[in-house]
């Protein structure tokens, strides 16, 4: 293969999931995480997104109505990664979760950000995550970057709102 590098400025426009059933799906994404809805295509797909743009999110059920979730063990997506500006936003977002009792699938510090994860109603995994600083990023010996998971404090997340 030749050297080619796709361009820095690349970014991942939006991710399109199967779903069993519309309606559940809005009332998660914008019912509870506070997308908004953008468009629907009848009854059987719909485009949601934050702040105005087109779409982040495409929900659709082409395929998948009244669907099961696919068995763990085989492969697929892995989760789709919601960032957010700023920590004080995964802060509110934990706490419109635990307000609900909405469980959780897990919660780490990668050095680089800090995450919060949970599955939607189709058992889709959900990154819920903000971006520390680069000049926070912590670095290998070598310079290279040094990106780990140790488990974020939930609490002092939460300290945020305070």
């Amino acid at each position: 293969m030749d050297s080619f590098k796709i361009p820095a400025e690349t970014r991942i426009g939006h991710v399109h999931l199967k779903v069993s059933d519309i309606r559940q799906s809005l009332d998660f994404y914008c019912g509870l995480l506070g997308f908004e809805l953008i468009t629907t295509y009848g009854d059987d797909a719909a485009f949601i997104s934050a702040g105005g743009y087109h779409h982040h999110i495409g929900l659709n059920t082409w395929m998948s109505k009244n669907g099961s979730p696919p068995p763990r063990n085989t492969t697929g997506l892995f989760h789709t990664a919601i960032l957010l500006p700023t920590r004080k936003d995964l802060a509110i977002l934990l706490h419109r979760l635990r307000d609900v009792n909405y469980p959780l699938t897990g919660a780490a510090d990668h050095g680089v950000s800090e995450a919060i994860y949970l599955n939607d109603p189709d058992q889709n995994g959900v990154e819920l995550y903000w971006d520390k600083p680069k000049k926070e990023w912590p670095t290998k010996a070598d310079g290279s970057m040094d990106m780990y998971t140790r488990p974020l404090n939930l609490n002092d997340l939460q300290n945020e709102l305070a």
